[in-house]
């Protein structure tokens, strides 16, 4: 009786430390229609987050009019394709956690050509670490260009974001409830629609002690 005792208490111990909470990663549920864009072609680093005029419901922020084109649409010079184009959750256990404590988990996922174009295709997102059937847990999608080949994840392409080498995206924090697992169907992601920009990187503080110097030697030759 011990010995069985002991192996269901491994068994127990082994599932609750290699299950994985789950939710459905998507941009249409119950009629609903989110989209994603590429860059402005007019203004790279314009950032615009929000229910857009072709989403249903619809909204007022209009991407199009911005000179933005949904991400898989054809003639993008070969960048912001179906394929080369990726969407991942960043996440944490818990409501209303800060954006700052996300991190990237679960699978990435592709976006979608034709007649779904500015949709990624849907997944049941597997994230290690997420409490399986947890009250709740706060998530944010990223979307990256990877047309190159070099960011196959988040981790590199947010580094190469920020560098201002690729065109990237956010679309804000968001908390759902009744995690998935065993006992709860995975929750459907609750997303805004957003853009890809590029970041314009700041000055690092060597370059601006370069420019500090030159600016005063210039001063002194004046003098």
């Amino acid at each position: 009786m011990k010995k069985l005792i002991l192996a269901a208490f491994a068994l127990t111990t082994a599932v609750s430390v290699f299950a994985q909470g789950t939710v459905v990663f998507d941009a249409y549920h119950n009629g609903s229609t989110t989209h994603f864009w590429g860059p402005s072609t007019t203004a790279s680093s314009l950032s615009l987050i929000g229910s857009g005029l072709s989403d249903t419901p619809a909204g007022t922020t209009d991407y199009a009019g911005a000179g933005m084109a949904l991400i898989g649409s054809s003639g993008l010079a070969g960048k912001y394709g179906a394929s080369t184009t990726f969407a991942q959750l960043l996440w944490a256990n818990g409501a209303n956690q800060p954006e700052a404590s996300l991190v990237p988990g679960g699978q990435t996922t592709t976006f979608r050509t034709g007649g779904s174009v500015g949709l990624f295709n849907l997944i049941t997102d597997t994230i290690t670490g997420l409490t399986v059937d947890g009250t709740a847990g706060t998530f944010e999608m990223v979307a990256w260009d990877n047309s190159s080949g070099f960011y196959p994840t988040w981790t590199q392409a947010s580094a190469a974001w920020l560098a201002g080498t690729i065109a990237a995206g956010k679309g804000g924090a968001f908390t759902l409830t009744a995690i998935g697992g065993v006992n709860n169907t995975p929750p459907y992601t609750t997303l805004s629609s957003f853009n890809l920009y590029t970041q314009v990187p700041e000055p690092t503080t060597l370059a601006l002690a370069g420019l500090g110097a030159a600016a005063l030697l210039i001063f002194r030759r004046r003098k």
